[in-house]
C-alpha cells in the first residue's frame, strides 16, 4: 500500500446528515492522492452505519470509532493521529467542507519551502441567511513565511487548528497533541504550534468553509455559541491559564501582553454583548470568574481596546454589575451612556459618579469619545423605547427616552423622526422630543408598518428602525434600544402598494445591541406566485410582466 500524500480527519459525531456532505468535499480535492479518516466519537445517531457506508465507496477512507464518547474535539483528532499514515496532517469538522483546492494548495506551500505549517483563509457561511465572509481577513491578505509567531503576533487571534497543514514530523517532535479533557483545544493547541513552529507559511487562498448557526438548538450548538452556560466561561478562562503558563515555560512570555489584548478583544468581547440579557446570579457568576483572571492581564492590553469596551470591563471589576448590562447595550454602535460625571478639572467619566481609584478614572474617562464637540452626524446619542403599546393591526405606539450626555442638542422641542426602510422607499414617521432636562428628551410616535411601501415581489428579511434627529441642515441617525422583553406580536397585512401579503412580526432583536426588531415574512399568493417570477426576472419585459401578475392579483 503507497503512503499517501496528506491525511485529512474528520471528526464527528451524532451528525449523520452532514458527514457526506463533508466526507464530498475531501473526495472532490484537487489533489487525489489522500488519506479520509473519519474519526467517530461514539457516536449513538446513524453516524455509524453512514460512515460505513462512506467507507465502502472510497478506498481512501478509513473510520474509526471511539469506545466511548469523549465529548470534546481532541480525542477523536488524536486517535486519527495515531494512524494517520500521511507526512502532513488536517482536519476537518462533520459540519464543515473544505473548498477543492484546499489541500493542493497548502501542500504547495510545504513543497515550496520546508516549515512546520501552512495555512490559509477561512470562508464563513451563515446558515440562516446565506452570508459569506471571511474570518480574519487582514492575517491572510497576501502570501508570506514567517519565522516564529514573534513576526506577527496578531495571528493569536486565528486561533484554528482547522484552517492548517501540519507536517507529521513537526507534531511528533514536539509531542504536539491536542489537550483532551477540556473546551476551546483549539485555542491551547494553536498557540503552542505557533509558539514552537521555527517557520510556517500563510497562503491567501481559502483552504475552509466554516458554517456558522447563530441560532443552533441548544443541544446542537457548538461550545462557542454555548455562552450562556457559567461553565463554558469557567472552560475559556482555564484554557487562557493553560496558554499563560506555557508562553512563560517555553520562553514566550514577551507576547503575553499581545496574548492578553487578544483574549479581551475577541474571547471577552464575545460575552459582553450578551451581558444586558444575563440576570443577576449569572452575572455574579460571571464576575467571580472573569475578574481573577483580568486582574492578571498586562495593563497595556487594556489601554489598546476602544472606550467603550474599557468602560464594561472596569464596571465589572468594579462589581457595578447593573451598570454593566447599560454600558454593554450597543457596543461599537456609537450609544452613548445615560449619564456622565465631571470632576474639578473638567474632565468626564462614565455614569453620574466621578470614580475614586486612579484604575477607575483611567478607564472610565469619556475624553477620547468627544461627546461635546464630534461632528453632529456622528455624535453619541442613546435612544431608548420605555413603553410600547400595540395597536391595530401593525400599529405600534412608542414612548422615547432620548439621552443627550454631551448636550448637543439645543434647548427647546427637537424635530426627530423614525426611519425604517423593507422596501426601496423609507417609511418616514416624524414626531416630537420634549425637553425634560437638560440631556434628556422624551417623545412619542405612532408607528403603522401597514403604510411601509414594498417592492412588488414582497420583502423577506428583519429591518431595524433608526431615530433620525435633524439639525441646521444636519442628519445623526441612531439605533433605538428596545425593552429587551417585550411579547413578540405578528400581524397579517395586505400591502396595497405591491398587491402583497405578509406576516409582520414585531419583537425584541435578542441580543446585542437589543434593537427594535421587525421582520417581513410573505404569505399567500405573494409566497407563492409572485416572488417565484420576479427571482427569474433577467429582462426589463419580464419585470414588467410581473409587476402585472402583481397588478392582477391585487
Amino acid at each position: 500500500m503507497t503512503t499517501p500524500d496528506v491525511t485529512v480527519t474528520v471528526i464527528v459525531y451524532n451528525d449523520a446528515a452532514r458527514l457526506p456532505r463533508a466526507v464530498a468535499s475531501l473526495r472532490a480535492q484537487t489533489h487525489a492522492d489522500i488519506e479520509i479518516v473519519i474519526s467517530d466519537d461514539h457516536s449513538t445517531d446513524d453516524t455509524p452505519r453512514v460512515a460505513r457506508e462512506l467507507a465502502a465507496q472510497d478506498p481512501r477512507i478509513r473510520y474509526v470509532r471511539l469506545p466511548e464518547n469523549s465529548g470534546g474535539c481532541s480525542a477523536p483528532r488524536n486517535r486519527a493521529i495515531e494512524i494517520a499514515r500521511a507526512p502532513y496532517l488536517m482536519f476537518l469538522d462533520s459540519d464543515d467542507e473544505l473548498p477543492p483546492r484546499a489541500v493542493e494548495l497548502l501542500l504547495a506551500a510545504h513543497r515550496e519551502r520546508e516549515v512546520d505549517f501552512t495555512m490559509g483563509a477561512v470562508r464563513r457561511v451563515r446558515v440562516d441567511n446565506g452570508r459569506r465572509s471571511t474570518w480574519m481577513p487582514h492575517l491572510v491578505t497576501e502570501r508570506r513565511t514567517l519565522d516564529g509567531i514573534e513576526a506577527d503576533p496578531r495571528l493569536l487571534f486565528e486561533h484554528l487548528s482547522t484552517s492548517k497543514m501540519y507536517a507529521r514530523a513537526f507534531l511528533d517532535r514536539h509531542r504536539l497533541r491536542f489537550p483532551e479533557g477540556i473546551h476551546y483545544e483549539d485555542q491551547l493547541f494553536s498557540a503552542q504550534a505557533y509558539c514552537l513552529a521555527k517557520a510556517f507559511t500563510i497562503i491567501p487562498d481559502p483552504v475552509y468553509v466554516w458554517y456558522i448557526e447563530p441560532f443552533a438548538a441548544e443541544s446542537a450548538a457548538s461550545i462557542s455559541n454555548q455562552r450562556h452556560k457559567i461553565s463554558n466561561v469557567r472552560d475559556r478562562v482555564h484554557v487562557q491559564r493553560l496558554i499563560d503558563d506555557f508562553l512563560v515555560e517555553n520562553g514566550h512570555a514577551a507576547l503575553r501582553e499581545d496574548k492578553d489584548f487578544k483574549f479581551l478583544k475577541h474571547d471577552f468581547r464575545m460575552y459582553a454583548g450578551d451581558l444586558p440579557y444575563r440576570d443577576d446570579e449569572w452575572l455574579e457568576s460571571f464576575a467571580e470568574i472573569m475578574n481573577p483572571y483580568l486582574e492578571t492581564l498586562a495593563e497595556g492590553a487594556f489601554a489598546r481596546l476602544p472606550r467603550q469596551e474599557r468602560v464594561v470591563l472596569q464596571l465589572l471589576r468594579d462589581g457595578r454589575l447593573a451598570d454593566v448590562r447599560l454600558a454593554a447595550r450597543g457596543l461599537a454602535h456609537g450609544v452613548a451612556p445615560r449619564h456622565v460625571a465631571t470632576d474639578a478639572s473638567g474632565a468626564t467619566y462614565w455614569g453620574d459618579t466621578v470614580p475614586t481609584s486612579d484604575r477607575a478614572r483611567r478607564e472610565l474617562a469619556l475624553s477620547d469619545l468627544e461627546l461635546e464637540t464630534r461632528p453632529f452626524p456622528s455624535a453619541q446619542f442613546r435612544h431608548e423605547i420605555t413603553e410600547l403599546t400595540a395597536g391595530p393591526g401593525a400599529c405600534l405606539t412608542l414612548a422615547i427616552r432620548t439621552y443627550d450626555p454631551g448636550l448637543r442638542l439645543p434647548v427647546g422641542p427637537q424635530r426627530a423622526s423614525l426611519v425604517v426602510a423593507p422596501g426601496r422607499r423609507r417609511l418616514t414617521v416624524p414626531f416630537r422630543l420634549d425637553p425634560v432636562r437638560p440631556g434628556l428628551f422624551e417623545g412619542r410616535v405612532r408607528l403603522d408598518l401597514a403604510a411601509a411601501s414594498l417592492p412588488v415581489q414582497g420583502f423577506d428579511g428583519v429591518r431595524h428602525p433608526l431615530l433620525r434627529l435633524e439639525q441646521q441642515g444636519l442628519v445623526h441617525s441612531g439605533l433605538l434600544l428596545a425593552p429587551l422583553d417585550f411579547p413578540t406580536r405578528t400581524a397579517r397585512v395586505e400591502y396595497r402598494s405591491g398587491a402583497t401579503t405578509h406576516d409582520v412580526t414585531v419583537e425584541p432583536e435578542g441580543r446585542n445591541p437589543g434593537r427594535l426588531q421587525i421582520r417581513w415574512r410573505p404569505v399567500g399568493v405573494t409566497a407563492r406566485v409572485i416572488r417565484p417570477v420576479v427571482r427569474k426576472v433577467a429582462r426589463p419585459k419580464v419585470r414588467n410582466a410581473a409587476r402585472l401578475v402583481a397588478s392582477v392579483l391585487r
